[in-house]
């Protein structure tokens, strides 16, 4: 709903696989990608009678749902899942035909890294090819992708402050972990670097205006590349993933909740892992503690205050050790406005305002 569905084809896609679903988390992913992928295929065929009617727009809003729900389709199912390559590559199409057919403001970019790309969407402030404007690169949690960074709205958000946004599909997420092979850095700031490197090449992007900020474990990317890469001007969270090495021991020990089905085989294959013990290897380094105080530049941690997959107490965490930002401020989403959920699963629009604001007034955008 968040991201653009409709409520009447979201019961209709579930209704039929409720039974499924209350046989385990991973028990229902077969008939979750059939259900799905046919509402897809249905908005597809719908688009294109639209298109063939000369009427574009309508045929953009149908590409766009139609986008959504098969890569959610794709997003649910365990790592070589029958058709989930052929499911991810129809929404990719559908999402470009959307944007060419609706005129939406979102460019594919690919931007180079030490092996293979980063492929982004960029989307332009309002007045920037006259005027340079702030620009926020906005990063990837663990199972996400740079298309659904884009439906967060926080892009739209911003663009309407004056700022200008690259939602980029890092190493370990999107079409950099299914296409490339790439697998997760912990160390961000070696490919945040990289999406500097491409802005301060582009005309409408101010240079000295660049902020970061990252989605459920992008709490961990963003602050890390914050801290090691000093041409960031400011930087913001949406869940803080102070310690997501430290969330892993309390997986296992099942504390809190999974978010995605087949929740180890994801990891392994997001961090290029040959098992547990090499997974456990890998994230050794997703970990914050005694990282932050390297952050010399406004700070915003924001969180939901029922997050039942990350603690609020790593909110506290990270705010605690912004001991050098000259700004810092923490925002924790209660039931009194909603957003109380992980990255406001329940209500985005309380964190993708707060966070919009916060750029604009780091930035140099405006809040009115």
């Amino acid at each position: 709903m968040e991201s653009g569905a409709q409520i009447g084809e979201i019961i209709d896609m579930c209704k039929p696989i409720r039974d499924a679903a209350n046989s385990g988390a991973d028990a229902g992913t077969p008939q979750f990608m059939k259900a799905w992928a046919e509402m897809g295929d249905k908005l597809l065929d719908l688009a294109a009678e639209d298109e063939a009617k000369g009427r574009a727009f309508s045929a953009s809003d149908k590409l766009e749902r139609a986008s959504l729900y098969l890569f959610i389709a794709e997003r649910m199912q365990g790592h070589g899942a029958p058709g989930r390559k052929e499911t991810f590559a129809k929404a990719r199409e559908a999402f470009e035909r959307s944007a060419k057919l609706g005129r939406i403001n979102r460019e594919r970019v690919e931007i180079p890294l030490a092996a293979g790309t980063m492929p982004a969407l960029f989307t332009r402030a309002p007045g920037s090819e006259t005027t340079p404007a702030p620009c926020v690169v906005y990063c990837n949690g663990l199972d996400s992708n740079k298309e659904l960074l884009y439906w967060s709205r926080l892009p739209e958000a911003l663009a309407r402050r004056g700022i200008s946004t690259l939602c980029v599909d890092q190493p370990g997420s999107g079409e950099a972990l299914r296409l490339q092979g790439l697998p997760v850095d912990p160390h961000s700031e070696s490919w945040a670097s990289k999406a500097i490197d491409w802005l301060e090449q582009q005309s409408e992007v101010d240079p000295k205006a660049i902020g970061m900020t990252g989605i459920s474990l992008g709490g961990h990317f963003a602050p890390r590349a914050v801290a090691y890469e000093p041409r960031f001007a400011s930087g913001a969270v949406w869940g803080a993933n102070h310690n997501w090495r430290e969330v892993q021991d309390k997986r296992m020990a099942r504390e809190g909740e999974n978010p995605v089905p087949h929740y180890w085989a994801h990891v392994h294959w997001a961090f290029g892992a040959e098992g547990q013990e090499d997974f456990l290897e890998k994230s050794k380094d997703m970990n914050l503690n005694g990282h932050m105080d390297r952050i010399a530049v406004p700070f915003l941690v924001t969180h939901g205050a029922n997050d039942r997959q990350i603690s609020p107490a790593y909110a506290d965490d990270l705010y605690d050790q912004l001991v050098n930002s000259p700004r810092r401020e923490k925002v924790i989403f209660t039931a009194r406005e909603g957003g109380v959920e992980h990255v406001g699963a329940d209500n985005m629009a309380y964190g993708r305002d707060v966070i919009a604001d916060w750029f604009a007034e780091t930035l140099g955008g405006h809040t009115a």
